[in-house]
């Protein structure tokens, strides 16, 4: 069991008597005391965990847990203490998935943001048809319309347990008491100044933040209060619509208030598929992540052969790897979008025939060329959490502003930040996007549309009780960051810890000998060289992959973990009945 020192000012015990929920207000999160991993076991019985990029997150799921709520629940509260600490992707101005396993049945909500009405295919073009630097990016033209408070209005409806109201109030006083920063968070906050130069009001709003002192939000602080009283109607109707719609007016937006009034979140049904032992719970488009993480569990299988005696992360194990992985992006490219606009051939591509085909495909000696790696069918800052409950109940929730920060713009007088999730639509089919990814015309931009996403929250049921409950933010590295931990858990052996803390590496398809690896963990440089006599470049990422929340249940045991890469914190929690 996780043990904290941090200091908790007071409870709201006053605010919070009616569910017992005794949350611990906004102490600073000392690095000497954060747990970024529990590797002891506890029971399952009477016991819940969490693995979440946070530190204060954490500290909220844990008091609501300990006070009787279920896993969404927790999710729910984390979500908007998150937009109150982790400012970098935490957010109500974004959107995202969550994968849920609710009293023994699976279910998906899609919060993603969608294209403003008045957005068009070619809106990031010049006259010549050449997409237009950042501008998808920065600002706020950059912005979709947002879905996070929709999404977890949504999930708490259908399963929560305890108050809406005492579930928002934890990040209510986060952020008008303030939270001590992490250095980290300082450091990146201020990276990013000529990143928006005058662009937009990020630097005004957060430029004073420091990791000596806490860091007070009393414009978010309100609108969190709003969103406590009133839910979603305050966000997508009421005075936050108006403050939404006004910075829209104000920067060149193009949000309206019909836009936002139009907005909702959407049940889907989650991917399913039985792989090993296990049945996978996996996001359905408009996330790509799901489609691609089966296939690569499947075609690993189906290519046992050229992997058996091969060590983890060596050259040829990499290069497996990085075959199969051409072939995922290649189909993710062709075929995804919108499931309301496009007709996504699921069901074909995670077939097993199908899924066997293009592994006979992987030459186990060569780098296939780029146009040999086609379409199979005939005709990333975002972040991460897990939690389970005493009941057995999970959530995989992964919500995202997109890029560090998302679009910079700040909501005048609501003091949050705004997505630039535009930039996931084809700005241009078969230019790269920021994480380098092409699409095509199934994600081009269209008025209302979800863009297309890699997020992959997922869950492994093994006999119909959960086995796994993972995922992680990375943009386009986030189903193979996925993929890697399952593989490094099941197939060699590693903790949870060692698991997530391993050097990953990437590889989508374009450029097509190209092999990037973890920033803080690289490759060996024997391992670089041998791969260069491959013929492949082994470099590191433009940055660093992160950050993967793991709860994984052995021996009747929950055993979670938090990527050391960042600043997370997974515990076992015992609860008192």
């Amino acid at each position: 069991m996780t043990t904290n020192n941090r200091w908790r000012p007071r409870a709201l015990v006053a605010v919070l008597a009616a569910t017992a929920l005794l949350f611990g207000a906004c102490g600073p999160a000392g690095e000497a005391d954060r747990q970024t991993a529990v590797e002891d076991a506890a029971s399952l019985q009477r016991t819940a965990a969490v693995a979440i990029p946070d530190s204060y997150g954490a500290e909220v799921a844990e008091d609501v847990l300990r006070a009787g709520g279920n896993a969404v629940d927790a999710a729910v509260a984390v979500g908007f203490s998150m937009a109150v600490t982790f400012i970098d992707a935490g957010n109500i101005g974004g959107g995202g998935f969550m994968m849920l396993y609710m009293d023994g049945a699976p279910a998906f909500v899609d919060y993603r943001e969608t294209a403003p009405l008045a957005a068009h295919r070619d809106m990031y073009l010049d006259e010549y048809g050449v997409v237009i630097e950042n501008a998808s990016l920065i600002g706020a033209r950059a912005v979709g319309v947002p879905g996070t408070v929709a999404g977890l209005w949504e999930a708490h409806q259908r399963y929560g347990s305890l108050p809406w109201q005492d579930l928002v109030m934890p990040a209510v006083r986060l952020a008008e008491e303030g939270f001590l920063p992490a250095q980290a968070l300082v450091d990146d906050i201020h990276s990013m100044k000529d990143w928006f130069g005058d662009a937009t009001d990020f630097y005004d709003h957060f430029g004073s933040i420091s990791a000596e002192q806490p860091f007070r939000q009393p414009e978010l602080g309100r609108t969190l209060r709003r969103i406590a009283q009133h839910g979603p109607e305050d966000f997508y109707r009421g005075e936050t619509a108006r403050m939404i719609v006004g910075q829209m007016e104000r920067s060149n937006g193009l949000i309206t208030a019909d836009d936002l009034e139009r907005y909702r979140a959407v049940w889907r049904e989650p991917l399913r598929t039985g792989w090993r032992n296990y049945e996978i719970l996996a996001a359905p488009p408009p996330s790509s992540g799901g489609f691609a993480l089966i296939q690569l569990l499947k075609m690993k299988d189906y290519l046992a052969d050229y992997f058996d005696g091969v060590p983890h992360n060596s050259p040829q194990y990499i290069h497996l790897v990085a075959e199969m992985e051409k072939r995922v992006f290649a189909d993710r490219a062709e075929y995804l979008g919108d499931p309301d606009y496009v007709d996504n051939p699921i069901a074909r591509l995670i077939d097993d025939d199908y899924v066997a085909r293009r592994a006979l495909e992987v030459n186990p000696d060569e780098i296939s060329q780029l146009d040999a790696v086609q379409p199979g069918l005939e005709t990333p800052n975002t972040t991460h959490y897990s939690i389970v409950d005493k009941w057995g109940n999970a959530v995989s929730n992964t919500y995202t502003l997109n890029w560090n920060y998302g679009s910079g713009v700040v909501v005048e007088g609501a003091g949050f930040l705004l997505n630039n999730e535009m930039d996931d639509f084809s700005v241009k089919p078969g230019v790269p996007n920021i994480f380098g990814v092409v699409g095509g015309t199934a994600n081009e931009i269209q008025p209302g549309k979800r863009m297309l996403s890699s997020m992959s929250p997922t869950i492994l049921l093994q006999d119909g009780e959960v086995a796994m409950v993972i995922g992680t933010p990375g943009g386009s590295t986030i189903f193979t960051s996925v993929f890697q931990t399952i593989v490094n858990v099941l197939d060699y052996g590693m903790t949870p810890l060692d698991a997530v803390a391993a050097t990953r590496f990437h590889h989508q398809l374009l450029p097509p000998d190209l092999i990037t690896y973890s920033v803080t963990r690289p490759l060996p440089p024997a391992t670089v060289s041998l791969l260069g006599e491959m013929g492949y470049r082994a470099e590191p990422h433009p940055w660093e992959f992160g950050d993967v929340q793991i709860v994984w249940q052995k021996d009747g045991a929950w055993l979670p973990a938090s990527d050391p890469r960042d600043r997370g914190d997974s515990r076992v929690i015992p609860i008192d009945d």
